[in-house]
């Protein structure tokens, strides 16, 4: 029933939509497994297969598709593993393997072919492949191995390593890799792999990702050699506050499996034990997220990782004895450097501090060239603003020092970039160098999760433009393996709240569904056993939950299924989402008002300095709050529900609901429509959340703007609702509100920090005033993505791309055009291909240009015109044929489109 629920209409687009060239131009294209393209270390028992059609015709649709995978990429006879067969169904995104069980370690190839809806068929799709992990905790043979080492932070890195000897020519060899702490792998004196940050950062309590990686070209016969660098990284580091190091363990430690076979079929395994041999004598004396690395160069050990080195000197490892137990495969993206970035100026500031801007607030390392004498010691500070003097600034960094400490050996010209520790900044002061630094001396390496980016945005304003360039840095330099709150200072955490808030908006810019699939589920693991959800995850803070961070329980699964129709996923977190929700109904009791839940309000509002006691502050009841989000959050379970097909529970949540909603209302709400606090928060969280009588909806939305319009068009929501205030502008009938806002260039206002220079988003409306001077020292980071979240709204209502169906398997295009720009236009790369909208003004004319994907629908709406005055592709709407008749709505046009490039054009007098 469902397929033919789908296929009715589909059949009814394709009347208007074939082209009878469009067989052979479709091809089958970006093949992923498990949102990943040829991932190695998978451990999911069935595999999910996704891919896209490609096609310059109109209205192409999939009919039928056919999967084979087999062992051999050409599929030789004998090879083949499981054949699907011609599936009558449209469906191209996420289609589980059903074949037989797959084997640990094995290298899986597949391909598949569809059939459009004229039952042509295209050409099988190039070979995409995937590579089963280890399985079963007794598919580890190795052994944990820990060093010789004090138990401390901060201290030096330690290396470990073995020789071994290999009988026969090697074919195939695999090595599976992780540590309690952070690694870098070496084979025959080559690093194996290009990711850093490894094995990334889990809740390692339930959760520790491995690596595989392909070692089959290091290895030879004969004499051969393995090593490793440990680091403290986020295991044993420091993390937070009031010294609290070594939350997992005091000790940091190795797991590494070789599997080898042999030309002539043998195996062998080389793994971790107790015939290692390690030393805390190399070059990093100190590693430290928060702080830095000291590197002397004097102290390199030349060949330590190759067969040949002596290592009579070296202490033999501990067996540590630690389990195999909660190992998993690398289920996100892997952090790797991205881009390099050379000085814009180097130049010396009023106190004699020599500097170097890198012209963009990043995140990642400085690359330092340099010659000079044994012992000379290169020292790298970095900041990420400079003070009203031109001074070089780090009092935001509060405790962390930040700092790159390098001696140099003095054979020749040297090269050292760190390993183990990050920066987030744009400045660097440099001391100690010899001669005279020009920007060849210095590279910078952006490092971040290698998330694909999906999206674009660009408007006729350039100031627009600077905002969506600095959301999307501030995603980069915080989308480091976790999704933290900032990458500068001692914190750099994974608070539940700025996630909750950006996640809808991080997922136009990058494709997140295997960071979000892998965070989630450290969610899920750290949360309490009542159902709370801790403030940081992973938690490194202890007990505790706030109303809108505990709620990424519910939020991000929701938000990660709506836009990548991942059912798993949702089906996965679900016990998650429903305990958080039964956490809450416990604490509201009979009442249900979550008197107490929330801790941190909405946080950073705008609070100006009050001329009387009667003036709103925008200051909004933290009760009021974490009732508003009990609603909204269970809202969510019960649409969760009803999606997984469990009709009690949706049954049961949408009543919880609808019982919260009566107790705000009771409680909040006056007969006039006013609310609580009188915020701008208080007002959007209610009508985004659906807790208001569709009498009170306009009510409450004139209070709203009229609180904006008191401020001459400025915002003062926080990190709670700043998210929703464009959107509930829009859905209540005022974008022109909403637009002022956006375009506001002064304080408080997004367009403010771009005014002052922002590269990246500010964790304050104010970070910096416009005296130059700072905001709270203790508390201003320039790198913090939560007030980023009105990217969603840029493309969502300015361009006008939103889902009409889970995946964008039927996207509505509904662009807003004003006044105040001349064009705007968006891109999104979702997974079934790009959608595309975008509105320029031409004098009167309004053109709307419009990119629907293959295999996808689109119900389009064009803004205040009628069904006569479009014309597309130059022709009269009323005369096309290859589209269905458009109806009018009010001073809408709406129509029905299939996959396929649109340009409409009509008058727009009204707009």
């Amino acid at each position: 029933m469902k397929l033919l629920s789908w296929l009715l209409p589909t059949l009814m687009l394709t009347l208007f939509f074939h082209d009878p060239l469009a067989a052979q131009k479709l091809s089958v294209t970006d093949l992923t497994t498990e949102h990943k393209i040829d991932p190695m270390g998978l451990d999911v028992a069935q595999p999910r297969l996704s891919w896209k059609l490609q096609s310059a015709a109109r209205g192409v649709l999939q009919s039928a598709y056919e999967l084979r995978v087999a062992t051999s990429p050409r599929f030789a006879k004998g090879s083949q593993v499981w054949e699907s067969g011609k599936v009558a169904s449209g469906e191209s995104v996420l289609q589980p393997y059903a074949g037989p069980a797959l084997h640990a370690g094995q290298r899986y190839y597949w391909q598949v072919r569809v059939w459009d809806q004229r039952g042509k068929a295209s050409a099988w799709s190039p070979v995409a492949f995937w590579e089963m992990g280890l399985l079963q905790p007794t598919d580890w043979q190795a052994q944990w191995i820990e060093p010789v080492q004090e138990e401390a932070h901060d201290g030096p890195a330690l290396l470990v390593r073995k020789a071994f000897s290999l009988p026969k020519r090697v074919v195939r060899a695999r090595a599976f890799v992780t540590a309690h702490g952070l690694y870098e792998l070496y084979l025959n004196g080559q690093k194996v792999g290009d990711q850093v940050f490894t094995p990334g950062w889990t809740s390692y309590d339930h959760r520790l990702q491995y690596q595989m990686y392909d070692v089959t070209n290091l290895l030879q016969p004969g004499a051969n050699a393995v090593g490793a660098m440990l680091g403290d990284g986020w295991y044993r580091g420091l993390l937070a506050w009031n010294d609290n190091w070594g939350i997992w363990g005091k000790k940091i430690g190795l797991l590494c499996q070789l599997q080898i076979e042999y030309e002539d079929g043998t195996r062998a395994i080389i793994g971790t034990d107790g015939t290692w041999k390690g030393t805390a004598d190399g070059p990093i004396r100190l590693n430290s997220i928060y702080n830095g690395e000291t590197y002397d160069a004097r102290r390199e050990i030349s060949g330590w990782s190759t067969p040949g080195f002596d290592d009579a000197a070296w202490q033999a490892v501990r067996e540590s004895g630690a389990s195999t137990t909660g190992l998993i495969g690398m289920q996100t993206v892997p952090v790797r450097k991205i881009e390099e970035r050379k000085p814009v100026k180097i130049w010396r500031t009023p106190q004699g501090t020599l500097v170097a801007d890198m012209g963009q607030n990043m995140v990642g390392w400085m690359r330092l060239t340099v010659r000079g004498t044994a012992g000379d010691t290169v020292t790298l500070r970095h900041a990420e603003v400079l003070d009203k003097t031109g001074e070089f600034y780090t009092d935001n960094l509060r405790a962390a020092d930040a700092t790159l400490r390098y001696v140099l050996n003095g054979n020749g010209t040297e090269t050292y970039e760190p390993r183990f520790t990050f920066m987030g900044f744009r400045y660097v002061a440099v001391e100690g160098f010899p001669g005279e630094l020009t920007p060849e001396h210095l590279t910078g390496v952006v490092i971040h999760s290698d998330m694909e980016p999906t999206g674009t945005f660009t408007s006729s304003n350039e100031l627009l433009n600077q905002l969506q360039h600095n959301i999307q840095w501030g995603q980069k330099g915080n989308f480091l393996d976790v999704p933290t709150d900032c990458p500068q200072r001692d914190e750099r955490l994974g608070w539940t709240g700025d996630a909750q808030a950006f996640c809808r908006t991080a997922a136009f810019n990058y494709d997140v569904a295997a960071f979000f699939t892998k965070w989630l589920k450290d969610v899920s693991a750290d949360q309490l056993d009542n159902g709370a959800v801790p403030f940081v995850i992973p938690n490194v803070l202890g007990e505790g939950t706030s109303a809108g961070w505990g709620d990424i329980a519910t939020i991000g699964p929701w938000t990660m299924y709506q836009v990548y129709g991942d059912r798993r996923l949702l089906e996965t977190q679900y016990p998650s989402m429903k305990q958080y929700v039964d956490y809450i109904r416990q604490k509201a009791g009979d009442n249900y008002l979550w008197k107490g839940g929330s801790v941190f309000g909405d946080w950073l509002f705008y609070k100006p300095r009050m001329e009387s006691h009667t003036e709103p502050d925008g200051y909004t009841n933290p009760d009021m709050i974490a009732t508003m989000f009990f609603a909204y959050s269970a809202r969510l379970v019960a649409q969760a529900a009803a999606v997984l097909g469990n009709t009690a529970d949706a049954r049961e949540y949408e009543a919880l609901f609808g019982k919260v909603k009566a107790a705000f209302n009771r409680e909040y709400v006056t007969g006039s429509g006013r609310i609580a606090s009188d915020s701008q928060t208080s007002y959007v969280l209610a009508l985004m959340f659906d807790l208001l009588s569709e009498d009170m909806r306009p009510k409450a939305a004139d209070y709203l703007v009229a609180d904006i319009q008191r401020r001459n068009n400025h915002l003062s929501t926080g990190f709670l609702g700043t998210p929703y205030l464009c959107h509930v502008l829009s859905d209540n009938g005022h974008t022109d509100v909403a637009y002022d806002l956006l375009l506001q260039e002064t304080f408080p206002s997004w367009l403010y920090p771009v005014k002052m220079g922002a590269t990246t988003i500010w964790e304050r409306w104010d970070g910096q005033k416009t005296d130059s001077t700072f905001q709270d020292v203790g508390m201003n980071s320039f790198n913090h993505y939560a007030y980023g979240a009105v990217g969603d709204w840029m493309y969502r209502v300015v361009a006008g791309i939103e889902i009409d169906a889970p995946g964008y398997r039927k996207s509505r295009i509904q662009p807003h055009p004003t006044p105040k720009l001349d064009y705007a236009r968006a891109t999104f790369q979702s997974s079934y291909g790009t959608i595309g909208s975008g509105w320029e003004r031409q004098g009167e004319t309004l053109r709307i240009t419009v990119d629907i994907p293959a295999n996808t629908t689109a119900t389009l709406v064009l803004p205040g015109t009628t069904v006569e005055a479009v014309r597309e592709g130059g022709k009269p709407l009323t005369a096309a044929k290859d589209l269905q008749p458009a109806r009018q709505t009010g001073d809408d046009v709406v129509l029905e489109v299939g996959s396929g490039h649109y340009v409409f054009e009509y008058t727009a007098t009204s707009l």
